[in-house]
């Protein structure tokens, strides 16, 4: 009997390890927070990570579609937040991107151009890295792009398990947005997947030995925003 408690405590504490992660699963525009899932697309995988490079799930998650989401309006210079259900507390860069739906987001698959806005690295100090584990994450629409419907996909990337001996795990979210204003400017962009690789030295860094400088992966943020 005790040996059967003590496997069935081993595999319930294996569990929990394996599913105690985070998501971003709330979105405020300004001053306004809006209910869990309302313009943020929902997975079917909880909070699991996406670890396959190759597979569209690295757009917006695990069976996350605009079906049942709505779409929120916002205006271009609105500042918005991604809130998670817990701080984020694997080491890794965070990365915002957008991606132009070429009618409405919520019929948009992802499969289109995806440019990014803002990369959040880490700071090097005296030999140590920190990185900004947060439960929120805000930044703004640019000003000067184009009105039109959007997928806005926050990215984080957890790096805690050192590429080859583990994989890289990204925890991913996508909100849709409808953005008004004067703004005309359009951007080209990258496809995901595609976007990232194995070879990236943002995603094959050891962090636990010799880190002194980090290259997020994907593309860099494109230049000319405000």
């Amino acid at each position: 009997m005790k040996n059967a408690l003590q496997i069935i405590a081993a595999a319930a504490l294996a569990f929990n390890s394996a599913s105690a992660h985070y998501i971003f699963q709330q979105l405020s525009i300004a001053s306004t927070k809006y209910d869990v899932y309302q313009y943020i697309r929902k997975n079917s995988n909880y909070n699991s990570p996406v670890t396959d490079l190759a597979s569209t799930d690295l757009r917006c998650n695990v069976g996350a579609s605009g079906t049942g989401t709505d779409t929120v309006a916002v205006k271009a210079g609105d500042s918005f937040t991604f809130t998670l259900d817990t701080a984020v507390y694997h080491q890794g860069p965070t990365s915002i991107y957008m991606s132009k739906a070429p009618s409405t987001a919520a019929a948009y698959d992802g499969s289109g151009q995806w440019f990014k806005i803002k990369d959040i690295g880490p700071t090097f100090n005296g030999g140590s890295a920190t990185w900004d584990l947060s439960q929120t994450y805000t930044y703004q629409i640019p000003s000067c792009i184009a009105p039109g419907e959007y997928l806005l996909r926050i990215q984080q990337l957890a790096i805690h398990n050192p590429w080859p001996a583990g994989i890289p795990q990204f925890y991913i979210s996508c909100a849709q947005i409808k953005v008004s204003g004067s703004g005309s400017k359009t951007f080209s962009g990258v496809s995901i997947p595609g976007a990232f690789k194995s070879t990236d030295p943002g995603y094959t860094a050891n962090i636990y030995n010799n880190f002194s400088n980090y290259t997020v992966p994907g593309p860099s943020p494109v230049s000319g925003i405000q």
